[in-house]
């Protein structure tokens, strides 16, 4: 399949098959880590923003 693209290329296509081949290692790579992100690290970072608590110590802090 892959033999077709090979035998044919041109200079310019070089560089296509090039970034293409960046662009899926890169969401290849980003798919990965997603996937071996700790869940509980994503729910607490979640609830950062809406955490009352948090916001009372940082209104404390304020002068």
């Amino acid at each position: 399949m892959f033999k077709q693209f090979t035998e044919n290329i041109n200079g310019h296509q070089v560089y296509l098959l090039c970034s293409l081949g960046i662009f899926l290692v890169f969401f290849i790579v980003v798919a990965v880590i997603l996937f071996k992100l700790n869940k509980g690290h994503v729910a607490h970072m979640s609830q950062l923003p809406l955490d009352s608590e948090q916001l009372k110590n940082a209104n404390n802090l304020l002068p």
